[in-house]
């Protein structure tokens, strides 16, 4: 009879890991999904500022090391 105690016990350290395994996954699961949400709105940000950037054209002819800072 120990032994049928010992594996009811063991069943149940197991059945209890497991639950908190599942809700592990969901949680990973649902800050996975709220990742891809931001990283995709990032994305479509990105774009429209690229979109605006190459609209408004180059401001100078040349690039920005080109141009003196304001305090000289």
């Amino acid at each position: 009879m120990p032994n049928d105690a010992s594996s009811a016990e063991r069943l149940t350290e197991i059945e209890v890991k497991l639950a908190f395994t599942e809700d592990l996954l969901e949680q990973l699961n649902q800050l996975v999904y709220r990742q891809q949400q931001q990283i995709e709105a990032l994305a479509r940000e990105l774009a429209a500022v690229r979109q605006q950037a190459s609209a408004a054209g180059p401001a100078t002819g040349g690039s920005l090391r080109d141009e003196i800072p304001p305090h000289y």
